[in-house]
């Protein structure tokens, strides 16, 4: 009964704000592709963007969420302020990179994702403002990640919520020119993001410094001394490591069917957002339920964290196969409802029915290797895991199937879809050795 009240308070508006989340790219594809289906495709491919420096701002939470989550279960709130300061010093220049990069070479980012002349343009533009949301989302998130760590999540919930909805309703005015607003096509899915995620930020300070027990310290952001930094370093930089080996692998399985043809870029476009949508609860569960055994890894409470991560185990199995039919399920009614051609409606309604066995998969691996894995700073597996199959097998095989044999473009879908399933068996076998199990914060 504990574990299902702990585990509801978690999941429930985590779903919630992942859902919420994943309503942003539906809206910018909908409204776009009214407009024009180069435009929603450019938006797509542009998008990855902000996937890749995702990359590192995830890799830097892995750490934040490992170490607060441990450091609350042991009621050291202190050790969480050095926490939020360290992952600050590790994201804002990263954000300022990315930054750079999106709005002083945005044709260099769009020709590394698609040679197609009559997308790039809407790329650029999207590209040019977006830029600026990178530094507002990388401070944002770090300090929403200490709140739901510290008890708050209720609270980061209803700001992304009202984000969300100021974001669909400026995407609105800005994509078609509503009222005074002029209208800017893929340049104002940009800067209705832009608008709402700075608003998001300043909500988030807000409740930190009113709510959070853990506070922000500046002096926190520049301790080069903190005797935390080389054990933080010591379990993320694995899972750096490992976010960037799959996600320039995941990168290339982008740029791979960028090259294939338009409609295919614009099936894969709705395809990718289908499959997040439908994968908001097992992002939550694995999110929760990693506060939840570090949380009890942190107190010393090993046998109970052990038990969480068996309950955790059974459930992403059950949510994954109830996820997956559910996509397959949709398929058609997806495909027949939106605004494509004939031919990339028909790519689409096969990819979602393909996508019910990656979806079983990413449950699995999203729970367990990011989440129960990483509570007890088991990194390691995951880099492993990630760089076998993904460079062992998907992106050659998907490579040649794309550009030497030549194959149609569902088969080489097909291929570049299997890395989640493939992974499973090993994922489960590595979980009964329980190197997991481990306090990291038990010596000081």
């Amino acid at each position: 009964m504990e574990f299902k009240k702990k585990l509801t308070a978690l999941v429930i508006p985590m779903t919630l704000q992942n859902f919420m989340y994943a309503l942003v790219p539906i809206a910018d594809a909908v409204m776009l592709v009214n407009l024009n289906q180069d435009a929603m495709s450019a938006v797509s491919l542009a998008s990855q963007v902000m996937f890749v420096f995702n990359l590192f701002v995830y890799a830097v939470f892995a750490g934040t969420n490992m170490f607060a989550a441990q450091y609350m279960g042991k009621g050291d709130t202190r050790a969480v302020e050095k926490v939020l300061g360290y992952s600050l010093r590790l994201i804002v220049p990263c954000a300022i990179a990315f930054f750079c990069c999106a709005f002083f070479f945005p044709e260099g980012v769009m020709r590394i994702y698609t040679s197609e002349e009559a997308i790039i343009p809407h790329g650029i533009r999207y590209l040019r403002i977006a830029a600026f949301s990178y530094l507002l989302m990388g401070i944002s998130e770090t300090f929403s990640s200490i709140l739901t760590n510290t008890g708050l999540v209720k609270y980061c919930t209803a700001i992304n919520v009202c984000m969300v909805l100021l974001n669909i309703v400026l995407n609105a005015t800005f994509i078609y020119g509503l009222g005074p607003a002029p209208a800017m096509g893929s340049a104002g899915a940009a800067l209705a993001t832009v608008i709402a995620e700075a608003l998001a930020l300043i909500s988030i300070l807000i409740v930190s410094y009113a709510k959070c027990p853990a506070k922000f310290r500046i002096k926190n952001c520049f301790n080069t001394e903190w005797e935390y930094r080389h054990k933080f370093s010591t379990y993320v930089s694995p899972y750096l490591a490992n976010q960037l080996i799959w996600g320039v692998a995941f990168t290339i399985v982008s740029v791979i069917i960028g090259h294939l043809e338009s409609d295919a870029v614009a099936a894969n476009s709705i395809a990718v957002v289908v499959k997040d949508l439908v994968s908001c609860f097992c992002y939550a569960l694995g999110a929760g339920g990693a506060i939840m055994v570090g949380n009890e890894l942190g107190a010393g409470r090993l046998d109970t964290a052990k038990k969480y991560g068996d309950i955790l185990c059974k459930l992403t199995v059950v949510s994954g196969i109830v996820l997956g039919l559910l996509v397959a399920c949709l398929s058609s009614v997806i495909a027949y409802n939106v605004n494509l051609t004939d031919t990339a409606a028909e790519y689409l309604r096969v990819m979602l029915l393909m996508c019910s066995y990656y979806i079983l998969g990413r449950s699995i691996n999203s729970t367990v290797i990011s989440g129960i894995f990483a509570a007890g700073g088991d990194t390691k597996f995951g880099l492993i895991c990630d760089a076998l199959t993904m460079w062992g097998f998907i992106i050659p095989a998907g490579a040649l199937a794309a550009f030497v044999f030549k194959w149609p473009v569902l088969v080489v879908y097909f291929i570049l879809n299997l890395d989640e399933m493939v992974k499973v068996p090993a994922v489960f076998i590595h979980y009964r050795k329980y190197r997991w199990l481990k306090n990291l914060v038990s010596e000081e």
